[in-house]
């Protein structure tokens, strides 16, 4: 009876046995060998430990692979007259043991993927509410409230598995970001309409001066008019009644009636010629008084818009110079809370606490103590 044909381990390959391993189907034995070894092992995936133990059983098979396929090769260059029966040999070798260790780490490299997705879920959602907080210099308030409620609706809770502290921490960091910034634009925004209120009311109590000196000048020249005509009838009437006169003396005087009749002609064109001279006059003072009343209500007016543009800009300038006290006011709270959050820091605080530290202080939470600033 003949003996079982010993079994020869991959790290006493050489080259005295290597004819008897590098032969077609000769390499079974370890690819065999290296399966009994990893199978049955059943690792737990949920420990360290566990995963841990899959990378060393996969690495384990490269290894096995390596120390096979080197003296192979080597054994190959020497045996120039069968090297395709080594090659295919090898290279379903290498193909079955790249199977078998991939296979053995598709567990491992299942769990490694699905954890990468998870973090980069928690990582995606945290990058979306910082975003909220970015570039808020050209929003009006009701993009910033609009943007509060989106932070606002973001809910916490267990789904957020270890990433909940910190999803807490953004959210509070953020919501406090925009509703500074609300408060910060609502003031600019009841600022700039107080002022549009102000111009508008200026505005309007010009126009009305000048429709007050525009009426007053209409019912001055009307008047003027008014007399200019009735100076004009007094003048017609007085050359009629001159002109009855003379034909009355030209009756009671028959027999000097040629030199009366000239001397009448010359006396009634004397008079024509004086009350025309008295027309163009009235006429020439009605118009300058009226070019006059007219120059003082444009002054008048001109002098109410004057008054009114100094009384706006006096109240603008006082608004700009409330906000510039007010910003004054922040950068040295701001100042000394730094001043007091370095000096917690220092103190071994982490700047986190300190912070939050110094928000209660300022909101007179903390009974007792007190920002002197």
């Amino acid at each position: 009876m003949s003996a079982e044909p010993k079994l020869i381990a991959i790290e006493e390959i050489s080259e005295a046995n290597a004819p008897a391993i590098y032969v077609a189907g000769g390499l079974q034995q370890f690819i065999d060998l290296v399966k009994g070894e990893i199978d049955g092992e059943v690792p737990d995936l949920t420990t360290r430990k566990g995963r841990e133990r899959i990378a060393s059983l996969a690495a384990k098979v490269s290894k096995s692979k390596t120390a096979v396929e080197k003296p192979g090769r080597d054994y190959l260059r020497r045996l120039k007259e069968m090297p395709k029966v080594v090659e295919t040999e090898l290279r379903e070798f290498v193909i079955q043991m790249d199977t078998l260790r991939d296979e053995t780490r598709r567990p491992l490299t299942e769990w490694e993927a699905a954890e990468d997705a998870r973090i980069d879920r928690h990582n995606d959602r945290l990058n979306w509410l910082k975003t909220l907080a970015d570039d808020l210099g050209d929003l009006n308030s009701l993009q910033l409230k609009g943007l509060i409620a989106e932070a606002e609706g973001m809910q916490l809770g267990a789904h957020w598995e270890e990433f909940e502290a910190e999803a807490a921490n953004t959210k509070d960091k953020v919501l406090s970001t925009l509703r500074s910034a609300l408060q910060k634009r609502e003031q600019f925004e009841a600022e700039q309409a107080e002022l549009a209120r102000l111009r508008r009311e200026a505005e309007e109590r010009a126009e009305q001066d000048r429709i007050r000196a525009a009426q007053e000048a209409a019912v001055e020249a009307e008047r003027q008019r008014v007399a200019q005509q009735q100076a004009e009838r007094d003048a017609a009437a007085r050359r009629e009644q001159e002109l009855l006169d003379q034909a009355a003396a030209q009756e009671r005087e028959a027999e000097n009636q040629r030199l009366q009749l000239k001397l009448e002609a010359e006396q009634a064109e004397r008079a024509r010629i004086q009350a025309e001279s008295d027309r163009v006059a009235a006429e020439q003072r009605a118009e300058q008084e009226r070019q006059t009343a007219a120059r003082r209500a444009e002054e008048a007016a001109e002098q109410a818009r004057q008054e009114e543009r100094r009384r706006a800009d006096a109240a603008a300038a006082e608004i700009v110079r409330q906000q510039e006290a007010r910003e004054r006011d922040v950068a040295h709270r701001r100042s000394i809370n730094r001043a007091a959050l370095d000096a917690f820091v220092a103190g071994g605080m982490t700047e986190e606490c300190a912070k939050q530290a110094i928000t209660l202080i300022a909101e007179r939470k903390i009974p007792n103590i007190t920002i002197q600033y």
